[in-house]
């Protein structure tokens, strides 16, 4: 088994620290992020409150008709305990009319509605707020591409992005994440009875271990194999790894000129930095 741990207390000073620097150098002091009552948006509030002092957090709230009370009030527990700023939106109104057109329509795609319409909320807010959005997606599911583009992936920035769901809860219970949070199944409750690990088909943990050596310790597959995993396993992660790419970066632009952007033109946010 691979080694996961992190120091918790050199993590957390990293991750408040980046939080306020990039936030006060984009010439804001305050943020927006969605709380879904699960530990990733947990944790990222837990830091954000401490980054920024709780006033300046906004903490939002977006259930859908099918999501679950347990949701809703372990993220009323978060604001609770934090003392962050609070909206609760329902989306059901917004989002039932599209998902309406099309009765056949399957639960991805409705999924994906929903995501996309949190984002549209989160964003309003920010300029409402006058605050960035954060984002919550960890490590493991970036790299899996268990996210929705223009959805739950978008963000201005984000503190856990480079934690696997592993680390994810070490950190937490280092900072005193309510343990139902910490503890209950993973899940995006996009509808009833969904889970993460349900519709992944194997666990974060096994996950974590196996994207640790591939991307971490630059383990090729053979080696992943004498590692102990399963050639069928091996192969379905780093499929799913290939093929999501195209989330986690900017859109390609087609090159014409002698600068084009993200090729030839590539521009220093901090010049001093």
């Amino acid at each position: 088994m691979s080694d996961l741990s992190i120091d918790n207390e050199l993590t957390r000073k990293i991750l408040t620290g980046f939080i306020t620097t990039e936030i006060q150098r984009s010439g804001f002091t305050r943020a927006v992020l969605g709380l879904s009552g699960g530990i990733d948006s947990a944790l990222v509030c837990y830091l954000a409150a401490e980054a920024l002092a709780p006033e300046n957090v906004l903490a939002i709230r977006m259930p859908y008709k099918t999501s679950s009370q347990d949701s809703l009030d372990h993220a009323q527990l978060v604001i609770d305990t934090l003392g962050v700023q609070s909206l609760t939106i329902p989306i059901t109104e917004m989002v039932d009319p599209m998902i309406n057109r099309f009765p056949d329509m399957e639960n991805r795609r409705k999924g994906n509605i929903m995501a996309r319409q949190r984002m549209i909320i989160l964003f309003d807010q920010s300029e409402a707020f006058k605050g960035l959005v954060l984002g919550t997606g960890n490590k493991t599911e970036i790299l899996l591409g268990y996210s929705t583009l223009y959805g739950d992936s978008a963000c201005a920035i984000n503190p856990v992005g480079d934690l696997y769901k592993t680390q994810i809860r070490q950190l937490s219970k280092s900072m005193g994440i309510p343990a139902p949070l910490i503890e209950k199944a993973p899940s995006a409750d996009l509808w009833a009875g969904q889970t993460d690990e349900g519709e992944l088909g194997f666990t974060y943990e096994q996950a974590d271990q196996l994207l640790f050596l591939l991307i971490d310790k630059r383990y090729s597959p053979e080696e992943c194999v004498e590692a102990g995993f399963s050639e069928v396993f091996i192969r379905s992660v780093i499929q799913r790894v290939r093929k999501n790419q195209f989330k986690r970066v900017l859109p390609p632009i087609a090159k014409l000129s002698n600068r084009a952007i993200g090729y030839d033109f590539l521009y220093l946010r901090d010049w001093g930095t």
